[in-house]
C-alpha cells in the first residue's frame, strides 16, 4: 500500500472507529502526497449556521440568501480554521487545487464573496480538518480502519449531510450495517 494516492477519494470510517473522532463519518482527501494527507468530513454538521458564522467574523451578509446551511466539523485539527471547499476553483487569496474543478480554500476573502452572492457556484464549509503524518493513512488502512473510494461531487454537493455516508457506501456497493470489525481469513 506504499504508493497510493487518495486525493480525491472518500475515507470511509469503519466499525472499529466507534469511539473516535471519527465514528461513521465519510471525510473527503483533498490532499495525499509523501508528506501526509489532509482532508475533511463531510457529513458531521456542527451547531452553527453559515449565517451564524458571518456574524461571529463581522461579516456582513444578504438575507435573502438562505445562509441556514450548516458549517461542518472537518476534524479534529486547527477547529479554529475554516475552509470552504468549492467548485469552481476560482482566484481566492489561499487555494489549494484539488483538481480542475475543486479548489479549498481558507483565506477570508472567499466567505465576504460568499455572504455577498458572489462565491462560487457550490461550497462546502468546514471547521477544522483532518491530518495524517507521512505513512500514516497507509498504516491506518492497512489496519482496516478505512474504506477508501474514488469521490463523487453530487455525494459531496447535492446531498444533504445526513444521507453522505449511505451514498458513499452505495457507490463501493456496500451496506454499511453489514460492516463488522472483525477481520477474516481464507
Amino acid at each position: 500500500m506504499e504508493n497510493i494516492n487518495l486525493t480525491h477519494h472518500f475515507l470511509i470510517a469503519m466499525p472499529a472507529m466507534e469511539n473516535s473522532f471519527f465514528s461513521k463519518t465519510v471525510t473527503y482527501i483533498c490532499e495525499h502526497n509523501e508528506q501526509g494527507a489532509l482532508g475533511l468530513v463531510i457529513n458531521r454538521p456542527m451547531d452553527l449556521s453559515l449565517a451564524g458564522l458571518f456574524k461571529q467574523l463581522g461579516i456582513a451578509s444578504k438575507e435573502s440568501l438562505g445562509n441556514e446551511s450548516a458549517v461542518l466539523f472537518g476534524g479534529p485539527v486547527q477547529l479554529d480554521c475554516g475552509f470552504v471547499l468549492h467548485q469552481p476553483i476560482g482566484n481566492w487569496q489561499s487555494t489549494l487545487t484539488i483538481n480542475q474543478k475543486l479548489g479549498l480554500t481558507t483565506s477570508l476573502d472567499i466567505l465576504k464573496a460568499i455572504a455577498n452572492a458572489e462565491g462560487p457556484d457550490q461550497i462546502l464549509v468546514a471547521l477544522g480538518y483532518a491530518g495524517w503524518a507521512a505513512g500514516q493513512i497507509e498504516h491506518e488502512m492497512a489496519q482496516n480502519a478505512w474504506l477508501s473510494v474514488p469521490a463523487s461531487l453530487e455525494v459531496i454537493f447535492d446531498l444533504p449531510s445526513e444521507a453522505r455516508l449511505q451514498a458513499a457506501m452505495e457507490l463501493l456497493g456496500v451496506d454499511f450495517t453489514r460492516l463488522s470489525n472483525d477481520i477474516g481469513h481464507a
